[in-house]
């Protein structure tokens, strides 16, 4: 049986070229690189929208989103947790926030929380290798450099969406469950009422 993940639990690592992508993209590439040479666990920040976008989302949402978007094999870039904050951030080609607020609209009227992170916003990310119990971690390393894919901001805005409403269902079952008992069992007061007898 294939594990759902409910939390962050599977740590991934980065490559040679993972690494060598992201530190160029540091506002002080050297800096950065003998930082992950010192400890390849420590976090770093970065400056957003040199390289990459991000998107991000609660916790329980984004390790849904992601699960879902690697079950179906759908494009998918770096992807990271902050544990603390309990956020996922998803990383996504320049450029894309208005092409992502259109595909969220055209899928729903009411939005999932998420915030959007282009320039003048930083992120910590983790480290090369972080342990299990770090605070950041990755969900997906860069193992390359991103292709630059609109397929990217597309499967990320319809599974946000998709994976919300999931979420949401399943919070709303046990209601939708006793409404469904309570409909039935007032049809099956009003056939007692009409037929004279008890069923």
């Amino acid at each position: 049986m294939t594990k759902r993940p409910t939390e962050v639990d599977d740590v991934q690592r980065m490559t040679k070229r993972g690494v060598q992508w992201l530190s160029a993209v540091a506002e002080n590439p050297e800096l950065c690189r003998k930082s992950w040479a010192d400890d390849l666990r420590r976090p770093y920040p970065f400056p957003v929208g040199v390289a990459f976008e991000v998107v991000a989302t609660d916790q329980r949402l984004g390790v849904e989103v992601f699960d879902q978007l690697e079950r179906r094999n759908m494009p998918v870039g770096p992807v990271m947790a902050d544990r603390g904050s309990h956020q996922v951030g998803f990383f996504l080609p320049l450029n894309s926030r208005d092409r992502f607020a259109r595909l969220i609209s055209r899928e729903t009227d009411t939005p999932p929380a998420y915030r959007y992170l282009d320039r003048d916003s930083y992120v910590v990310v983790p480290g090369p290798i972080p342990m299990a119990n770090d605070r950041y971690q990755w969900l997906r390393a860069p193992n390359r450099f991103p292709e630059n894919s609109p397929l990217r901001t597309t499967s990320l805005a319809v599974m946000l969406v998709a994976s919300a409403a999931l979420l949401d269902r399943a919070d709303h079952y046990g209601e939708h469950c006793a409404d469904i008992q309570t409909r039935t069992g007032g049809a099956t007061e009003t056939r007692k009422r009409v037929t004279g007898r008890a069923e």
